[in-house]
């Protein structure tokens, strides 16, 4: 029993040794693995530093790097120690683009503001010049308006003044007509009565101063038509001779104007017995 104890222990199965080998080679590959996986996925954010040029330089030509892939070791022989590789460096980004982009939107807002204040300044301008414009038309509208109602009153004024002379001479007129027709008037009386008082026979010695008045009808040419007393002198004969004497007076003296004869249709005269 001992024996074959013995021989079971000293003896070794063939390929028992290469495959613990290999299985300590694939551990070790493995850890490898997630070692320089996670150094190399894992590289902290770097900065982004912007120059502002005056004037834009030449785009540099990036440099292209491979990326170095880590060697796969054989299978068969382990290496001695595994070690971290360090990071690789990465290239930072050509400065130009971002130049340029940067140095636009700084130029573009100082290109924009000159013109809108430009044209802002012009606005108001344009809004002061064509307020003025209104105001000085309101004023020369007003100023028109009063000159025009100015006129109007004076042309009502001339108007009512000439109304006014032409009403007053036409009072001085009309008055003048009516004091001529009544001095006409008057003077064709007188003639009238001085032209019967020259055919009364007139009685002697009659006292005091008697007046005979009548009424005395005429036609158109100075004809008698009515004789009527219409008052007695209290003497029948200086009566009777008044009435004979208007008879024998006829055709009486009228004025030309035939529109004065009803003024001496219906004639009244007074005859006094001394005049």
């Amino acid at each position: 029993m001992s024996a074959m104890a013995l021989r079971d222990s000293s003896h070794v199965e063939p390929g028992l040794m290469p495959a613990g080998v290999l299985a300590v080679l694939v551990h070790l590959i493995f850890f490898a693995f997630m070692i320089f996986g996670l150094n190399w996925k894992t590289y902290p954010p770097e900065g982004m530093v912007v120059d502002l040029w005056s004037s834009l330089p030449q785009p540099a030509q990036p440099a292209n790097k491979e990326r170095s892939v880590p060697p796969v070791p054989k299978p068969v022989e382990p290496p001695p120690e595994a070690k971290p590789l360090p990071p690789e460096p990465r290239t930072p980004p050509p400065p130009a683009k971002p130049d340029i982009a940067i140095k636009e939107k700084i130029e573009k807002p100082v290109e924009k503001k000159q013109p809108v204040q430009k044209d802002q300044k012009e606005l108001k301008e344009k809004e002061l010049k064509a307020q003025k414009e209104k105001e000085l038309k309101a004023q020369k509208e007003k100023e028109k308006e009063l000159k025009d109602q100015q006129a109007r009153v004076a042309a009502e004024v001339a108007q009512l003044q000439r109304e006014q002379q032409e009403a007053s001479s036409k009072a001085q007129a009309q008055a003048a007509a009516q004091s001529r027709v009544a001095n006409e008037i008057d003077e064709y009386k007188a003639r009238i009565l001085a032209k019967i008082k020259r055919h009364i026979v007139m009685p002697p010695d009659l006292p005091g101063n008697p007046v005979a008045e009548f009424d005395v009808t005429l036609l158109p040419g100075g004809d008698v038509l009515e004789v009527k007393l219409r008052k007695s002198s209290g003497f029948a004969a200086f009566d009777s001779a008044v009435e004979r004497a208007i008879f024998l007076s006829k055709p009486l003296p009228l004025p030309p104007d035939p529109a004065l004869f009803p003024k001496f249709r219906n004639l009244n005269l007074k005859v006094h017995y001394r005049e």
